[in-house]
């Protein structure tokens, strides 16, 4: 054991313990922000391992700065991109393209694909009640069920959002861990794909079921009378921009970071050390540096998407992206700064050290911790930077253990069970028109653990091959 870790006494780690309750309580039942509650835990974890004050403050103002300083950019930038690709019509697009391609009777993998996609950029709550008109009256057309293509579109919406950057979790995480974002976004995919199979299952046969339950009990129909999607589409269509303007913020940042990765990947396995001076490999890592690329995404979404706007109404929608990024660049950069004070302390490694006695996967500590977290306050967006920023410092103690996979266990620790206390849940059960409480959790609650299990499993079989 080393001397930080040697030098951590049981009241280190009782104080660990008192600030993460006290984290969870001030959040869950005082008006104390998280951000506040992040750095009170900070500050308790600090002073409780015996750290001088102003070393306690001196560690949560740098792990602040440093892990923003990686990830801030991107937030912004993502979030001001989503903003411009939701109120230009991009996302309808994207879902009226996707019905037609997939044709009749595969409804909702048109409205699970539409989702996966559109939450990249896009907060899942906007995007679900934007695309939900289109869930309607694509039901009434093709006879599906309403809440069956609903339980799709907000599935597809919930993966990428808890684990494919540019969304702030996502970037959150990956800024703790200091992981590449292009192998992130790309684990990512890989590790909620399988999800999007399972949830579908649960929709198209829990869908119909729920909405005679919803009958029976209440003598109340959902579905309603609406015009017939291809009538409704083809007019809407008239207003909305061109698949391909819809398309490139979200590809060409992806595609770009994508290079930048592969580039890199294969200049460290070349061992060619001259070849980092190469001009196609500086010019890679320029344009495929995530600050640029989503940057571009930004210019692109401006450029294609806004020319209906004013200069000062672009602006103005600018803007009101970056006032919901704001508050959760707060959050991730006192995440960072509660990892930083573990690390600084010498508690992270202390655990670290026991835990690699222990006979389970250490990619499920991030992924217990963020599943905790969310059942107990909700916020998944907190989970993952909760789970974060107290696994990673513990990690980097455990020899061997992948990083990326142990920012995505945060990431999908943080999809259990959406309920009460999550206002995804809300959104979900009050367009589509649920009341029950009952009838709320099978629409939601069970679906989203659905998603949870399938990308724990996922996670747990490739970390035995790539762990």
């Amino acid at each position: 054991m080393n001397a930080a870790a040697s030098a951590v006494g049981p009241g280190a780690i009782i104080g660990l313990v008192l600030g993460i309750c006290l984290l969870i309580f001030l959040v869950l039942r005082t008006k104390i922000h998280a951000v506040v509650a992040l750095v009170i835990a900070a500050s308790i974890a600090g002073l409780s391992a015996g750290m001088a004050p102003d070393a306690v403050v001196r560690s949560i103002s740098n792990g602040f700065g440093s892990t923003l300083s990686t990830i801030g950019l991107v937030i912004g930038f993502g979030v001001m991109m989503g903003r411009i690709l939701e109120v230009s019509g991009a996302a309808e697009k994207l879902a009226i393209t996707f019905v037609r391609w997939l044709g009749e009777k595969k409804e909702e993998w048109a409205m699970m694909a539409t989702g996966y996609i559109v939450s990249i950029p896009i907060f899942c709550d906007s995007a679900f009640v934007i695309l939900n008109p289109l869930v309607r009256a694509l039901a009434r057309n093709a006879g599906r069920s309403v809440l069956t293509l609903g339980i799709a579109l907000a599935g597809g919406l919930m993966l990428t959002h808890h684990a494919v950057p540019p969304t702030p979790g996502p970037l959150g995480a990956a800024g703790i861990f200091n992981i590449d974002i292009g192998l992130m976004i790309f684990w990512g995919v890989v590790l909620t794909l399988p999800a999007t199979f399972t949830i579908i299952l649960y929709a198209r046969a829990m869908g119909p079921r729920i909405e005679r339950m919803i009958e029976v009990d209440t003598g109340e129909s959902i579905s309603g009378a609406f015009q017939q999607f291809k009538e409704e589409a083809s007019a809407r269509e008239r207003d909305l921009p061109s698949l391909g303007i819809s398309m490139m913020p979200i590809v060409v940042p992806i595609v770009l970071i994508f290079i930048n990765t592969v580039v890199s990947g294969v200049v460290t396995a070349s061992g060619d050390a001259t070849l980092k001076e190469a001009l196609w490999v500086q010019a890679s890592a320029f344009i495929g540096n995530p600050v640029i690329a989503v940057g571009l995404g930004v210019i692109l979404a401006v450029w294609g998407l806004a020319g209906n706007l004013s200069r000062q109404d672009t602006v103005s929608e600018l803007e009101k992206g970056i006032e919901g990024a704001g508050i959760i660049m707060l959050v991730t950069g006192a995440g960072g700064a509660l990892g930083a004070v573990l690390r600084d302390s010498g508690v992270g490694t202390y655990i670290g050290e026991w835990v690699a006695t222990l006979p389970l996967p250490a990619v499920l500590i991030p992924f217990v911790i963020a599943s905790l977290v969310r059942l107990i306050q909700g916020s998944g967006t907190v989970a993952m930077i909760t789970g974060a920023s107290i696994s990673a410092p513990i990690l980097a103690q455990i020899p061997d253990v992948n990083l990326v996979f142990a920012a995505q266990a945060a990431c999908i620790g943080s999809m259990v069970f959406g309920y009460f206390n999550d206002s995804y849940f809300w959104v979900i059960n009050r367009i589509l028109g649920v009341k029950s409480a009952k009838h709320q959790m099978l629409t939601w609650s069970i679906p989203s653990t659905i998603g949870w299990g399938t990308s724990l499993v996922t996670l747990l079989v490739l970390n035995m091959f790539f762990g």
